[in-house]
């Protein structure tokens, strides 16, 4: 079996044009088919950077809640109700909302606003600069340096700015996992300060967040929320209803289905045309070691592995390609949403498979109904 694999690959890399030809096609496949799902989970990501961000276990919202950036406020007494639900370690007030900032040379700039319960401050950020307690002064506010600082003109401690009138002051500087999705800056303050500059409904809890005394409690917290007529949601189960939202109710999960398959299916007629036309060119080989005693089974191996080597070499090419274009944007812009995971790399590879089965089946095919007097009569 050695030998006649050994053959097999003489016979695919002697041909420089097809094996160039089915690199190439299967290469670009597996890039585009990566690319996109890559965009996909980046957008997700960044979707989603709030909760992960602040790293509560249970979120409890209002029951038409799509995503973070669409809240709906809930009245205060729901916070004493959750604080008095058996299980609760401890439940706080959450703020997120959107304001439009003016910097100092004038101009405006919208700004996410996150503001966390006074008195704990649960899901604050790492801060790279300044001090957490400074919060609590006057006017503060902590900026997160993330791909979008920039457009605040780059803060420093002790910056100054205006939002709706009220003057803010940077006095921390912090970092996070993830930042978020529509391109602008995020601020954190207390929540008492947040719902004081930004304008609001009466109702001013866009989320409740709880810590349970442990896993058990779970299951009898979200109970308890939802006969009050809420939701009450683990971080994983938001960040899947934040997922199905971008999938199933805008047009992001469509267009991805759709470049995923033409991807896959540019990816197979190319493959398959041309290894079909290698197999075609090399018929007489073929021929000829079934006339001096190759068994079927044999010749099968020949083509699987051709079709195999083949479609794991452009495999690993793809992959790369992708990833070099994906970290060469972000020097370029720092907020580019795509990141390769391990589910995107077992999607192509699960594609990669399939072209490969199809393409050297039917090789398989046209090889098998050969005859060796065949070519010896020609």
């Amino acid at each position: 079996m050695k030998g006649i694999l050994q053959i097999a690959y003489r016979l695919l890399v002697n041909d420089k044009g097809k094996f160039a030809a089915l690199l190439i096609g299967i290469t670009f496949s597996v890039f585009l088919m990566v690319q996109q799902t890559s965009m996909f989970a980046g957008m997700m990501r960044k979707a989603s950077a709030t909760v992960t961000n602040t790293g509560a276990k249970i979120w409890v919202m209002d029951r038409a809640v799509t995503n973070v950036a669409s809240s709906i406020p809930m009245p205060d007494f729901m916070r004493a109700a959750a604080r008095s639900i058996n299980g609760v370690k401890f439940a706080v007030p959450f703020y997120s909302g959107v304001g439009l900032a003016r910097l100092q040379d004038g101009t405006y700039q919208a700004v996410s606003i996150i503001g966390l319960d006074d008195s704990s401050l649960f899901g604050w950020p790492k801060l790279i600069a300044g001090n957490i307690e400074d919060v609590y002064a006057e006017n503060g506010f902590v900026v997160v340096q993330d791909a979008e600082f920039r457009k605040l003109q780059n803060p420093k401690l002790g910056t100054t700015f205006e939002i709706n009138d009220n003057r803010g002051v940077i006095v921390g500087i912090a970092t996070v996992p993830a930042s978020g999705l529509f391109g602008i800056p995020t601020l954190y303050t207390t929540f008492s300060r947040a719902i004081q500059y930004v304008p609001s409904l009466r109702s001013t809890v866009s989320y409740i967040l709880i810590e349970p005394t442990g896993i058990d409690a779970i299951a009898g917290i979200k109970d308890e929320v939802n006969r009050l007529g809420y939701d009450a949601l683990t971080q994983e189960e938001f960040i899947d209803r934040i997922a199905d939202f971008y999938k199933y109710r805008t047009g992001m999960g469509t267009n991805l289905l759709i470049m995923t398959v033409v991807s896959f299916v540019v990816g197979l007629s190319i493959s398959a045309q041309t290894f079909y036309s290698f197999v075609l060119e090399n018929l007489d080989k073929f021929g000829a070691l079934k006339a001096i005693g190759a068994k079927g089974r044999e010749l099968v191996c020949m083509l699987l592995f051709q079709a195999g080597l083949t479609a794991f070499i452009g495999y690993g090419l793809g992959i790369g390609l992708c990833t070099v274009l994906i970290a060469a944007a972000r020097l370029r812009m720092p907020d580019y949403a795509s990141i390769v995971t391990f589910g995107n790399l077992g999607v192509a590879f699960g594609m990669v498979l399939i072209i490969a089965a199809i393409s050297s089946y039917i090789a398989v095919r046209r090889v098998l109904r050969i005859e060796p007097f065949e070519i010896f009569r020609g």
